[in-house]
């Protein structure tokens, strides 16, 4: 797993697919882009995609929302949260995963960025960072923020997508998704896991593997 790891680390320092990937998973009549006059509202933020390997496969850690949540309550999520005055992106990823499943920055190998991209329903710019774990994490959840962790494996997000009409802020909407063990991957999470896995599927073309 450390040559994808290197390749990983590699390719998120190229040029990234971006847009491309997001709206393949972006609900309908959505933007991924602020309004004028909403863009001095905007709230910035950042997610960790963290992976590790389980069973000789490439996962990542899904924590569910509670239903109590102000934002994105009951959803599959990333770790992550508002980015505070003098922290950088890094900084609150990593800060707010040891807060919410108690995971030590220390643990973690920073491999690099994927692309930023605007939520219009909670004003929210997230800038997701890429971790890397050398070994299956041992969480110790925050129950007011996360309900459960779900351990994902990248492979299973392939095309094609389901289609699911789901209750949302903005009213009923048929969304694209994943389903996982029950659970509706869908949304923010989904667009950043949607550029992850072009990210891989770049590689493999790249490496012939």
């Amino acid at each position: 797993m450390n040559f994808l790891k290197d390749n990983i680390k590699d390719a998120l320092h190229k040029k990234l697919p971006g847009l491309g990937s997001h709206y393949k998973l972006l609900p309908p009549h959505r933007t991924l882009k602020a309004a004028p006059e909403d863009k001095s509202r905007i709230k910035h933020s950042s997610v960790l995609l963290l992976l590790f390997e389980e069973e000789n496969r490439l996962n990542v850690l899904l924590i569910k929302r509670p239903q109590h949540m102000k934002h994105h309550a009951g959803q599959m999520a990333l770790p992550g949260g508002r980015i505070e005055p003098g922290e950088t992106a890094v900084d609150t990823a990593l800060r707010e995963t040891w807060e919410e499943i108690g995971v030590k920055k220390e643990a973690i190998e920073i491999l690099g960025e994927l692309s930023e991209f605007y939520v219009e329903v909670s004003r929210f710019q997230i800038k997701p960072i890429v971790g890397w774990l050398h070994k299956k994490p041992d969480c110790q959840l925050c129950n007011e923020e996360v309900e459960k962790i779900i351990h994902f494996p990248i492979e299973l997000f392939r095309p094609p997508y389901q289609q699911l009409q789901l209750e949302t802020l903005t009213g009923r909407l048929d969304v694209p998704c994943i389903i996982y063990k029950d659970e509706i991957i869908w949304g923010a999470t989904a667009m950043i896991l949607s550029e992850f896995y072009d990210v891989l599927q770049d590689i493999a073309e790249e490496k012939h593997i």
